[in-house]
């Protein structure tokens, strides 16, 4: 039994009372929910390392470190684990917290991630007023003020679209146009163009880039250099990966990574 399986076995989740609990896992190699579901409790999926993508209807959500992905309870979705994957997921009460009512990336704390980990090595059935219940409590708290990123990759349920969205993120590199993309989905390249806007809001190119963009993140928040993530995408230039960096999120690579790491220092350093 893989390791996502194994967690949802052992853990009925809509039958767990209490505000919130923490689980972690640890996947081998790639390991993937079968079938999309939902449960009662919103999830918040953290990856400690490795990385994770959380599928729902109308998109892809892929979680970077320092981050974590925002799944409201009753939403269906499905994870996908990368090889030498150790994620932790907070499992909360629809009524425990004011959370975002869509899915959504957040800035994950230190403090947090910590108090997660903490949470994740305690008893389930703690009682109301006990110390763990406490810990809940703070931890909540410091939940609902999590900074909101767009990490988003929008897809729909055309099954074309969702077919070469897949494409896109088994080989992000894949560098063939509109028209060859087009030619390979059996339908004209103004048809291709239309669909990818009507139904994700964003041009052909755009959308393309924003997963490359996502991709990069994950890649570098791993320690990835900027070189070899511009190959891996299929840039001719490291320049020009980092032109396409800058365009997009008004920072190049490495100071964009920093910009992240004292946001996290000044959260850390002062508590609401």
């Amino acid at each position: 039994m893989s390791a996502l399986a194994a967690m949802r076995a052992n853990n009925d989740l809509d039958a767990i009372p209490q505000p919130a609990i923490a689980l972690r896992a640890y996947a081998a190699g790639e390991d993937r929910d079968p079938l999309m579901h939902h449960h009662r409790k919103g999830q918040l999926v953290v990856a400690l390392r490795g990385s994770v993508i959380c599928e729902v209807p109308h998109g892809y959500w892929m979680v970077p470190p320092q981050c974590g992905v925002w799944i409201p309870g009753g939403m269906a979705h499905l994870m996908r684990a990368s090889a030498d994957t150790d994620l932790c997921l907070l499992c909360v009460e629809p009524s425990a917290a004011l959370m975002p009512p869509d899915c959504c990336t957040l800035a994950i704390t230190p403090m947090l991630r910590e108090m997660m980990l903490h949470l994740s090595s305690l008893p389930q059935d703690y009682a109301e007023g006990s110390s763990t219940a406490r810990l809940v409590g703070v931890l909540l708290e410091e939940l609902a003020q999590m900074r909101v990123e767009q990490l988003y990759f929008p897809v729909s349920s055309h099954p074309k679209l969702r077919r070469l969205a897949d494409q896109l993120l088994q080989s992000p590199s894949d560098r063939r146009t509109a028209r060859q993309w087009a030619d390979a989905l059996a339908m004209s390249e103004r048809t291709l163009a239309r669909l990818v806007l009507q139904e994700t809001g964003m041009t052909f190119g755009r959308w393309r880039q924003q997963l490359q963009i996502i991709v990069a993140l994950r890649w570098l928040s791993a320690g990835v250099q900027v070189q070899r993530i511009a190959e891996d995408l299929g840039y001719e230039s490291v320049s020009a990966f980092i032109t396409m960096f800058k365009k997009a999120l008004g920072a190049s690579p490495a100071r964009y990574l920093g910009n992240q790491a004292k946001a996290m220092s000044r959260s850390e350093s002062h508590p609401r």
